[in-house]
This record gives structure tokens, C-alpha cells and sequence, in this order.
């Protein structure tokens, strides 16, 4: 019996779901794309960058091949040792808690998903490592059971090839889900393709996911949890047309990054905003820019409190400005200050003398602060440090907004000091600046609100501009949960 003769999706009810188990394929039925190469490509080229995403790629026509007229077992290894050989386990793990389920996310099957998610208990049957789909399943898809292919592991490294029984396909998918659930015949199978036959018959009910381009795709706020935090360099799911771009692209765009950079560096600030339209780079400016200060007056500096996107926000802000802001940061690494076009200091995080620090720089002239809790990646705006809001009352909050087509320019695990290079080889990087209006006496902490009070306002107001959501996180809860650490770039003596 071909797959073809089995019902739709469509045809099966969600109601009444929640005391049933469902067993369902990976790629082709939860997911809308058949094709699991864009989530190899994305642990190859954020675990060892360009190199390995090209030998993916070369390889990739020899497991087409074996898929499609041989044997989708093999096409399958190939695809695992191209991608996984020699890698660290802990960096596959961290790859796919961190980078890959906001891709997974995006391409969820609408109709799959309303069926899998009414059901009580799921379980997902897949030819893809366990180890780098099982984050993704469990913490955003509810799953109670993930049935994969089990990567060959030497002193701590990935080998490349599989484990016994192989790579999870046909027959081994209907033996693993016998030996899993044993007597127990599972409610509803859901598969799309005939190698998907064998597991789906096991089931008192089984439906077909048929293969539709436009399908919609499952919106994140149904998911279990929301995606905050995220990781990796690659901004688009890196298909194979993608990833050759991808890899064209790069040394010329590192060319075009360091053109970028050395004439940030070597530009008076008043000049940048000329030169960014000849660089190919946009910067639009919304609000009114407060004046410099009068230092003749004796008149405190203007803090400028910013959601952080990249380690150029501040040096975009002084462009905007048309003069050069100090900006005040929690880490930043050595390469990072030697090419920064403006001044930059970094706290020490002990309270007494950062607020030490940030009253002088305020007396020198205007400050811009990214505080401790910093913009994610998706629209939310994680807490703020209340530091910053007992030093002066002379506040302006500034909305950021950075836009890439290629690279992110930031990461929490991979090299810092290349955050920089990364945003710049983006064909057309954009920042867009938004001044909001200076904040008034009665926000302030001398009105008599307290710091946190003064804080958690400016984060409201920012988030309020992006349309973003206020969050309690903040920048070391993001760093824990993307790296393991607390996000500090350690100072040599």
C-alpha cells in the first residue's frame, strides 16, 4: 500500500486529542521543508565557519544522489560526516539549543502541528541526530519522546558516522517505536513519504502531510514558549542556492568590511553620515538630536541610554549626533576598543566606582550607556541596570534598530572580535536611530522615584517605540543561557 492511499491531515480532528499519543515524522511532516541540509548547514558554518560549509555543500550532490536512487540511509551519513566530523559534542549541543530552533520554528507545518500539539503525549520519530533535534522538540514542542539517529562519539568528539542501528529510516523507525512503547499501539501516526509506512501502520489512525510550497507556517506564539534568546551568525536559512551565496560572498565581503571599517576609523565624526552613503551603508535618523552642551555653563553631559544590537551602536549614535560620545559598556574586547572610532570605558561592575567612573565622564560631556540588560534578537527588551538612572536626570532614551540580510553582527558563544567584521560584509547594513524625547523631571530619581522605578520606565519607553515586549532577563541571563557564562570579556593586567 503507497502512502498516497492514506487519509490527509486535513481530515483528522483535534478535538478530544488530550489523553492520545502521536508519533510523528521530522522532516516533511512537522516540519513544511523535506529537506534537513539547511540545519547541517547551520552547525557546520557556526561551529567551523566557511571552510566546513563548503565541503557540505560539495558534498551534498553525492547524498542527493544516494537519497533519491540508492539508499536514503547513506545520503544521510554523507550528510553527518560532512557536517559532524571532528566536531566537540558540547558544541553540537550548544549549536542546536542555541542556533537552530528559531529556524526549526519558522518552518513548522501549520496543519501537523494542530494535530500534534492537541494530543497528550508526542513522541517524534526522526532520520536526523537526536542530539541536534532533540533542544528544539522538547523545550519548544512539548515532546515527550525523540527517536533519531545516534551520532558514533569518540573522547568527546563526533566521529562522523552513526551508531547502531544506523540511521533511523524505513523498518528501523516502526523497530525503535516497537521497542519504545512495546504492546502500546500509539492513536495517530503522521508521516510523508512511503519510508514513513512502516511506523505510521503501528498506529490506530495514520494521515499523509502532503507536500505544498505555500503552506503556512505555524506562528511562535503557539509555540510552548516563546524564542528570546538566540545565537549564530547566519541570518537566512542557508539552503544550498543560499549557501553557495553565502560562500562567494564572504571574501569579498570581508574586503568590503575592513574598507568599511578603516573609513569609520580614519573620518571625523561630522563626515560619517556623507560617507555612509558612499560605503554602501544606511543610517536613518528619526527625532531631534539634543545640542552639545555648554561647557562654558558648567552644564552636566546628557546620558543617552540605547538598547544594545551591536558593538557599532555607539559609534552609529555619535554619527547621528554629527560629534563623538563616549560610550560606557560592561565588555568589550581589546581588538574592539583599538578599532573603535570613539572613546570607550569599560565598568568594573563594583557599584561604587562605576558610579565613580560615569560621574566624571558626565562632566567631561555627553555619555551614552548600553545598559546591563541589552535587546535581544527577537522583539524583546530584556531588564535594564538601574546603575545609570541615580547619576544625573539629564536622560534621553534612544530606540535601535539594525537590519542585515546575511550576517548577524553579534554572538554570544563564537569570536567577539569579529562581531564588527560580520555586520559590516552584509551587502547593505542599516541602522535605523530613533531619539525620543528627553525624559521629564517627575522620571527621575529626583522626583524622589527610585533607580529601579527610573529604569524600568526608559525600558518601557524603548520597548514601547520597537514594539518590542518587556522582559525580567537580563544580559547575564542571556549569556548563561546561550554560552554558560555571564558575557564578560576578561581584561589582560
Amino acid at each position: 500500500m503507497g502512502i498516497t492511499m492514506f487519509a490527509t491531515i486535513e481530515k483528522c480532528t483535534s478535538e478530544g486529542r488530550e489523553k492520545d499519543t502521536v508519533v510523528a515524522n521530522l522532516d516533511g511532516t512537522l516540519l513544511r521543508s523535506r529537506s534537513s541540509f539547511p540545519y547541517f548547514a547551520l552547525v557546520a558554518f557556526d561551529l567551523c565557519g566557511v571552510l566546513r560549509l563548503l565541503f557540505l555543500l560539495l558534498a551534498s550532490p553525492l547524498a542527493g544522489i544516494l537519497y533519491y536512487f540508492i539508499s536514503e540511509s547513506a545520503g544521510i551519513q554523507v550528510l553527518i560526516f560532512a557536517t559532524f566530523a571532528g566536531m566537540k559534542v558540547s558544541d553540537i549541543e550548544s549549536a542546536a539549543r542555541t542556533v537552530l530552533p528559531k529556524f526549526y520554528s519558522e518552518d513548522l507545518h501549520l496543519e501537523s502541528w494542530r494535530v500534534f500539539s492537541s494530543c497528550g503525549t508526542r513522541c517524534v520519530l526522526t532520520t536526523n541526530p537526536r542530539i541536534m533535534v532533540e533542544p528544539f522538540l522538547k523545550d519548544y514542542l512539548g515532546v515527550d519522546m525523540v527517536l533519531g539517529t545516534e551520532i558514533e562519539i569518540y573522547k568527546g568528539r563526533a566521529t562522523g558516522f552513526v551508531r547502531s542501528p544506523g540511521v533511523l529510516v524505513g523498518k528501523k523507525k516502526a523497530d525503535a517505536l516497537r521497542k519504545a512503547y512495546g504492546e502500546i499501539q500509539p492513536e495517530i501516526g503522521l508521516g510523508d513519504s512511503d519510508s514513513d509506512i512502516p511506523f505510521m501502520t503501528l498506529c490506530k489512525e495514520y494521515y499523509l502531510i502532503l507536500s505544498r510550497p505555500k503552506v503556512k507556517a505555524v506562528t511562535t506564539n503557539k509555540l510552548n514558549k516563546p524564542i528570546i534568546f538566540h545565537d549564530g551568525r547566519l541570518v537566512q536559512r542557508p539552503t544550498p542556492l543560499m549557501a553557495l551565496i553565502i560562500i562567494f560572498w564572504i571574501p569579498f565581503g570581508f574586503l568590503l568590511a575592513c574598507v568599511r571599517l578603516s573609513t569609520m576609523s580614519l573620518l571625523p565624526m561630522h563626515l560619517q553620515c556623507y560617507a555612509f552613503w558612499v560605503i554602501g551603508i544606511r543610517l536613518t535618523i528619526k527625532g531631534i538630536p539634543p545640542p552639545p552642551i555648554m561647557k562654558s555653563r558648567d552644564q552636566s553631559g546628557v546620558l543617552f541610554v540605547c538598547c544594545h544590537r551591536t558593538l557599532c551602536d555607539a559609534v552609529f549614535l555619535s554619527a547621528a549626533l554629527g560629534r563623538s560620545i563616549t560610550a560606557v559598556t560592561y565588555s568589550l574586547s581589546r581588538f574592539s576598543e583599538i578599532i573603535a572610532p570613539i572613546k570607550t570605558v569599560r565598568l568594573t561592575r563594583e557599584r561604587a566606582s562605576d558610579t565613580s567612573i560615569i560621574k566624571q565622564l558626565l562632566k567631561e560631556g555627553d555619555l551614552t550607556i548600553f545598559p546591563e540588560g541589552t535587546t535581544s534578537r527577537e522583539p524583546y527588551l530584556l531588564r535594564f541596570s538601574s546603575l545609570f538612572a541615580e547619576l544625573t536626570d539629564e536622560f534621553v532614551p534612544v530606540a535601535m534598530v539594525n537590519k542585515m540580510s546575511m550576517f548577524h553582527g553579534t554572538t554570544a558563544r563564537g569570536w567577539k572580535w569579529m562581531d564588527m567584521f560580520f555586520f559590516f560584509m552584509n551587502p547593505r547594513p542599516t541602522y535605523e536611530i530613533t531619539f525620543l524625547n528627553k525624559l521629564s523631571h517627575e522620571f527621575t530619581c529626583k522626583s524622589g522615584k527610585s533607580s529601579h522605578e527610573v529604569a524600568n520606565y526608559i525600558q518601557k519607553v524603548i520597548a514601547e517605540a520597537l514594539s518590542y515586549e518587556c522582559t525580567t532577563f537580563t544580559r547575564k541571563d542571556k549569556y548563561m543561557a546561550l554560552a554558560g557564562n555571564d558575557g564578560t570579556v576578561v581584561k589582560n593586567p
